[in-house]
This record gives C-alpha cells, structure tokens and sequence, in this order.
C-alpha cells in the first residue's frame, strides 16, 4: 500500500503526516504504522516533541475506517489497532513528551479522539469536530472518557448524546482548542510552539505528563503525596538530575539555562 504515513524531522521536531485520501480514515494496517512511529519518538532520546497533522483542507480526520471494519479488517498480522490502540496515541504507555495537534478540517469520531490525545490543539478557522458514534450504535469510547473533563459535562454529553457538530470557534471558547486561525497561518504557528517547547526543559515536561496522568484517578492529597514522597518515576529522575541544578544556576548568573535532559 502506498506509505500513508510520512515524517519530517527538525533537530529534536518530528512532525508525523497522515495521508490516505479521501478522509484521512485509519484502518488497522494504518494505525499500526502510526503507533510504531510515536513509539519510536517515545524511545528516541534526541526528540522532545511531536506533531500530528493530516493532508488535505477538508478532512483532518475521518475516524475509524467503517469500509475497512466492514470488511473484516484487521490489519496485515490481524493484531487489531497496534501498539498504542487506535490512531497509535490514545493508549501508548510511558509517552512523556508533548504532543501537539494541528487540525485543519473536520475532525470525525476517531480523528477528534485523535486530537484529544495531544497535549495542545491547534485549529484553521474551518475546522469542525463531531462525534457522530450515536447514530450508528457504537460508543466513542475514548472520547465519552476525556471530554467530559476537558469541557463542561452538559457540553461533553451533548456532543456525546446528539452527534451535532461544534464548529472552531465554539470549540475554542469552551477550551477545547488552544487558539483558533486562518489555515495558511496555521502549521507555521504549530512550529514556532513545537519550537519553543523543543527549547524548553524535557525532563520537567517528563514530570508534568506523568503527575497529570497518574493523578487523574487520585484524591489531591494522594497525587500530591506521590510527587513529594518522589514515588512517580519522571519526579525522581528531575530531581537528582543535572537539568534541576541547571535550572538554579542559569537563575542565579541571570542566564538561559542550556536544557541537556538528563
């Protein structure tokens, strides 16, 4: 099959691209290769952070193949979604990197969770997103898990419940989305973020992804008693690390501090 899936890397940048025309859906062998590629920027030790984008203007993302699925599809191996479940991203353990989204078009089922699985979203001015599992008796599964803590639960369920499209701009006042733009402004805007966080510290960013995860299913106290008593393992490593000391130094000689991660 044609390579659907290409990548473009800048120093500690890799920007992952989904193209399979006409919808950008994700099949088994699809997300496969998508998880065997954010595997490999989870394990590369030079890359700090990722982008996801797809081709096209109409669709970022169509969602789950339903041809595909109709078919019986399972994949070249029949092992399903791959490492990492659907799109590669929603369940790939361990990824303590950011992860950024640029969404330009309509973001369907499958590929609005896709989206939801990223740290920061950003959207073209014509980007749309819609969850329309309802109207054929299938639970979105992922994202009836994460939108009701991302934006207001009558919202969540709303969108859940009805299928109905929420357009950027709605998207981007209840905080869905990070900012909302033209789309010929919009990957370079994804850059200069991917670029400023690639010049940031890895080994806090390390720590923050692994706290916001674990604490999700933790009282305040608990989480907080986790990251003191130094019981989550990104918290440990920053803080016998050269970077903290690094951090204070750079401080104190009123320098930027030079990031080596580790």
């Amino acid at each position: 099959m044609p390579d659907v899936i290409t990548t473009r890397r800048e120093k500690a940048i890799l920007e992952v691209t989904l193209d399979r025309p006409k919808a950008n859906a994700i099949d088994p062998t699809t997300s496969r290769r998508m998880g065997e590629t954010f595997k490999a920027f989870r394990d590369d030790p030079e890359l700090r952070v990722a982008i996801v984008k797809t081709a096209g203007d109409k669709f970022f993302c169509a969602g789950w193949d339903l041809k595909a699925a109709a078919a019986g599809d399972t994949g070249e191996d029949g092992s399903g979604f791959g490492v990492g479940g659907f799109g590669g991203l929603q369940e790939l353990r361990e990824l303590n990197k950011p992860v950024i989204a640029c969404v330009n078009g309509m973001a369907v089922g499958g590929g609005f969770e896709l989206a939801l699985s990223c740290d920061l979203i950003y959207a073209s001015d014509h980007s749309s997103f819609s969850l329309p599992e309802i109207r054929a008796g299938v639970l979105a599964d992922a994202a009836t898990i994460k939108l009701p803590k991302r934006i207001p639960y009558h919202v969540a369920m709303e969108l859940l419940l009805t299928g109905r499209w929420m357009d950027a701009d709605e998207a981007r006042r209840w905080g869905l989305v990070n900012e909302v733009m033209p789309k010929e402004k919009l990957e370079d805007r994804v850059w200069d973020i991917a670029r400023l966080l690639a010049s940031g510290p890895p080994l806090v960013f390390a720590a923050i992804k692994e706290t916001a995860r674990v604490a999700e299913a933790l009282t305040f106290q608990d989480a907080m008693n986790r990251v003191a008593r130094r019981q989550l393992g990104t918290v440990d490593r920053l803080s016998d690390s050269e970077d903290s000391l690094e951090g204070l130094l750079a401080f104190a000689e009123k320098r930027k501090p030079v990031w080596k991660g580790r």
